[in-house]
């Protein structure tokens, strides 16, 4: 992928403008634009799933898709691997990067904490596009109790 600031760039550019088009959209307004994150990054996921060699496609288990996630697709999107995995081994899995890239930056203070979620929004649809390229259905969530550290909760969802 290319250089990661130009990444985190055009990704602030996306949160910036989805938010400057009502700076105080309400409760109603900031879902729709959380929404529209999360749809970019499972388009971009679906992209990237769709691209990634086929040798290392072959999954046994549902857990080697997820610790492809956490090593390749990490490290092909924010040049680094996720922390840690974590998983109640019923479908539930937790990944956690305790320095975010996408969070790095306004880690400066708590003031920014409520501004977390929508700089998470692209990235959860990002892990659930790639997911739903790889023949699993999911539900993506985020979560930040200290910046730059957030965890992304991935609930497998059987057919």
């Amino acid at each position: 992928m290319a250089d990661p600031v130009l990444f985190e760039f055009l990704h602030t550019e996306m949160v910036a403008e989805l938010w400057a088009q009502d700076p105080d959209p309400g409760p109603g307004g900031q879902k729709t634009s959380l929404l529209v994150l999360e749809g970019m990054g499972f388009r971009v996921g679906q992209a990237l799933g769709e691209r990634l060699p086929r040798e290392t496609l072959a999954f046994r288990e549902e857990l080697d898709i997820l610790k492809f996630l956490c090593k390749d697709l990490w490290v092909a999107v924010f040049h680094k691997q996720m922390d840690s995995l974590r998983t109640n081994h019923q479908g539930t899995y937790v990944l956690q990067d305790n320095s975010f890239p996408l969070l790095v930056r306004m880690a400066s203070g708590l003031q920014y904490l409520e501004e977390a979620p929508k700089f998470l929004a692209f990235t959860c649809g990002l892990l659930r596009g790639t997911l739903s390229t790889l023949g699993v259905k999911s539900l993506v969530t985020a979560s930040v109790a200290a910046l730059p550290a957030c965890k992304f909760q991935v609930v497998i969802q059987k057919p």
